[in-house]
């Protein structure tokens, strides 16, 4: 943590695994909030990062995965289970974005609904039809392997929402 920002990176040198950064606490229902800045050399290889929700952590990290990273903006992605879900709906959000500026997350899940906002934009909302897959889990900061990059988060918030009776 430098200056109140949980700063992910690996300095000059490439990323050489994802990392991630999770609660104790499993969330069913929420609201999460929070800043963010991605940045670094897209010539060194892959920059992207993600917000893991209602993820299991057993050998590696399964769930849900609200995306960052050029290319990828507003995605949600299911972690080392199904993969792309949705891609995320950015041409609000490009009417006026940089990719390494500081931006805002909100991920709302409210039983099977997920919907995910870049700086108050809608960009994915996206229902669960699989009635298999859990509906709680942590919420996991992540920085993706690949390039030099550096992933900063702060003034996150978790609300918790009134629980449902969903699996």
């Amino acid at each position: 943590v430098i200056d109140g920002v949980i700063t992910c990176s690996s300095g000059d040198k490439k990323m050489p695994k994802n990392t991630y950064l999770a609660t104790t606490k499993e969330y069913q229902n929420f609201e999460f909030t929070c800043e963010f800045r991605l940045s670094g050399d897209q010539a060194t290889g892959l920059i992207n990062s993600g917000i893991q929700y209602r993820s299991i952590i057993k050998k590696k990290i399964i769930g849900y995965q609200a995306d960052i990273g050029k290319g990828y903006w507003g995605d949600i992605y299911d972690e080392h289970r199904r993969g792309k879900l949705i891609s995320g709906d950015t041409k609000e959000l490009y009417k006026d974005f940089k990719d390494d500026d500081w931006h805002t997350y909100k991920i709302i899940c409210k039983g099977d609904h997920h919907q995910l906002y870049i700086n108050d934009f809608l960009v994915a909302d996206y229902t669960e039809k699989n009635k298999n897959i859990p509906s709680k889990g942590v919420i996991a900061l992540q920085l993706h392997s690949g390039g030099i990059a550096k992933m900063e988060y702060k003034n996150i918030q978790i609300k918790e929402l009134k629980a449902t009776d969903i699996k």
